[in-house]
């Protein structure tokens, strides 16, 4: 029997792949931010579908698309929106900027700088923004999908540690497999006006009530007290390497537990094991960490030391 959960991705999945080749894991990353309401940073190179995916993901969901192109000299009004003094009404009128969305895709987060960065630390924790003492809600659905460009590409800010914390899963995107790249060229290479061939429209197939009954599964999945306290134990083990200068916090933790309850879920299970854990360890945790400048020099990355880390905690039974 289809759990609510499977449903919901077996939808997006099958509404997605209308423009979308080869990014099964991404999608299902995307499906499990959704039902957890959490944020998501995708880092890759230029021109692997970020983009697409993200405008196909509103059309899915029936939401709100804006696109926030990063720059240097974009500054927190360009995203937030300003007061103008509107002359009919004679006073001054909030004209709301594209923060105000359902599905925000902030392209190359890292070429704005710190200031703008900022910026969308209350939006995206808070879920509202606030502009010369006044108080504004986004929409109750709101979610960032921010694109990042590897760290050695020229021009980029490296994102605040606050910033990372924020987004609960970072999706790497990679060049797709020969297979998948051949069905692009040929679904896509057709020569037409606008350079390409046509984006086929998505229907809504994730409505608020689709993705409540999923929220309603996520929670009814039982976790273990052994399982809590490996998630801990996992936590604590980041604190303590000797190649981590910060460690997994406590809003992590909580991230981690999430993700694993929802790719619990996402198998059809009805209670959350190491495995599911691990699963989703990589995409969790990997962006949070701050490596000390010993393992920078040494050209070892998150990912890797997240799997050392994790082969030394040990797993429950």
């Amino acid at each position: 029997m289809t759990t609510a959960l499977q449903d919901l991705e077996q939808a997006l999945q099958q509404a997605l792949s209308v423009n979308l080749v080869g990014l099964q894991s991404a999608i299902r990353a995307l499906t499990i931010a959704l039902v957890a309401r959490g944020h998501v940073l995708i880092q890759g190179a230029p021109g692997l579908g970020k983009t697409l995916l993200s405008k196909s993901l509103a059309a899915a969901i029936g939401g709100n698309f804006k696109r926030i192109q990063g720059t240097a000299d974009l500054m927190p009004s360009d995203i937030i929106g300003v007061h103008v003094y509107d002359t009919a009404r004679g006073e001054f009128v909030f004209r709301p900027g594209p923060l105000f969305a359902d599905v925000l895709l902030f392209d190359e987060i890292n070429r704005a700088g710190p200031k703008t960065q900022s910026a969308l630390l209350e939006a995206m924790e808070e879920r509202q923004v606030s502009v010369d003492r006044a108080n504004f809600s986004l929409p109750p659905g709101f979610l960032v999908i921010a694109t990042q460009n590897p760290r050695d590409f020229e021009g980029t800010y490296p994102l605040p540690e606050s910033q990372l914390d924020r987004f609960m899963l970072r999706i790497e995107l990679d060049y797709p497999v020969r297979t998948s790249e051949a069905a692009v060229l040929e679904r896509y290479g057709a020569v037409a006006v606008n350079g390409g061939g046509e984006v086929s429209a998505i229907s809504p197939v994730a409505d608020e009530q689709r993705l409540a009954a999923a929220r309603v599964c996520a929670d009814e999945i039982h976790v273990a007290p052994e399982l809590r306290t490996y998630v801990l134990d996992l936590a604590q083990a980041t604190r303590e390497h000797a190649q981590i200068a910060l460690g997994l916090s406590t809003r992590g933790a909580l991230a981690l537990l999430r993700a694993a309850r929802i790719e619990a879920g996402l198998r059809g299970a009805d209670f959350v094991s190491p495995d599911d854990v691990k699963a989703v360890l990589a995409m969790v945790v990997a962006h949070r960490l701050v490596l000390s400048s010993e393992a920078i020099l040494e050209g070892t990355t998150e990912s890797a030391i997240m799997q050392r880390v994790s082969g030394q905690v040990a797993v429950p039974r």
